[in-house]
């Protein structure tokens, strides 16, 4: 099968002919029907993740048909169109695990650094990680609910969303657009913050209904009561503190970020607060994937051959 690896960190990925995957006894075979690129791709193929495995594939907004099964992988049927997530495995015993908080596992398994992901003809998935997806999605615009929308979801669930609130979204990329969707439809106020000069994103903000749009550099007029920061830059923490009134949250939710600056005591007293995200639960999942039943989204694509995987990836890293 074919698929695009990563010889080492900083270099461009390269097609290669790899074996045919075969499941363990709680595997699925998948035909990869579709991939989303991620920022965390970008993290991987830049080095900005340490390295796990020399020529992995990466990849992990999946969305395939199951074509073989392990003995154990009974939750799907041949045929069925199934999506694959950042987090593929957890160990199931650490004290995480144990206490309904998978995403801490001590011993992850992730969909594209520790094991090849979807850049690629097939892949292989545990069932067990896999979600079904719902069918007035096609495989294109349903890639990117795997992690833009479920980290996305994460992070607005961890600002303790309730009611009608003011809700920042630093960096309006593809969680941000996936969020702000849901956000609105469920009554809340969106302010979303762009790259300096990006008056394309401030545009498709508005469209998508937030309220106001403007640079990080910033501030609107009313306060925040909490802020997602997706963009991979530490000095949007003190920028959105500075923007959030007393009590409010700040969630980072990138894997990864720049240094966050030292800021004054001032920001974040008034019992504010920083939170990080890490990966996601299944619980997570089945909770998102409900409430886009609820709420529809529409995610933006633009489609490349697998060949092009190093020109999406620029794309990405161009913004």
């Amino acid at each position: 099968m074919l698929a695009m690896t990563l010889p080492a960190p900083g270099q461009p990925l390269a097609m290669a002919d790899l074996p045919m995957p075969q499941p363990q006894p709680h595997e699925l075979v998948i035909k990869v029907l579709a991939c989303g690129v991620c920022r965390t791709d970008l993290h991987i193929v830049d080095g900005d993740l340490p390295p796990r495995h020399p020529g992995i594939v990466p990849g992990h907004e999946v969305v395939g048909r199951v074509v073989a099964a392990g003995t154990l992988a009974t939750r799907f049927q041949m045929g069925d169109r199934v999506g694959v997530p950042w987090l593929g495995g957890t160990c199931g015993h650490c004290a995480y695990c144990a206490s309904d908080r998978e995403n801490l596992c001590d011993t992850p398994v992730f969909t594209g650094y520790d094991r090849n992901g979807g850049f690629a003809q097939y892949a292989v998935a545990d069932d067990r990680f896999c979600f079904a997806l719902p069918d007035h999605y096609d495989d294109v615009h349903a890639a990117p609910l795997l992690c833009a929308g479920l980290i996305g979801y994460r992070a607005y669930r961890l600002s303790g969303v309730s009611g009608a609130m003011r809700l920042g979204l630093y960096g309006f990329g593809a969680a941000a657009h996936i969020i702000c969707q849901i956000a609105v439809a469920q009554g809340q106020q969106v302010y979303a913050f762009v790259r300096p000069g990006d008056q394309q994103s401030q545009r498709f903000a508005l469209q998508l209904g937030a309220c106001w749009a403007g640079t990080s550099d910033n501030r609107p007029d009313a306060e925040l009561d909490a802020a997602l920061i997706f963009a991979p830059v530490g000095s949007l923490v003190p920028a959105a503190l500075r923007a959030t009134r007393k009590g409010g949250v700040v969630v980072c939710a990138g894997i990864h970020m720049s240094d966050i600056p030292s800021f004054e005591y001032a920001l974040l007293w008034g019992e504010r607060s920083i939170r990080s995200v890490a990966n996601l639960t299944r619980e997570d999942g089945d909770a998102f994937f409900s409430l886009i039943g609820r709420h529809p989204v529409t995610t933006h694509v633009q489609p490349f051959a697998l060949a092009q995987a190093n020109e999406a990836i620029a794309a990405l890293r161009a913004g």
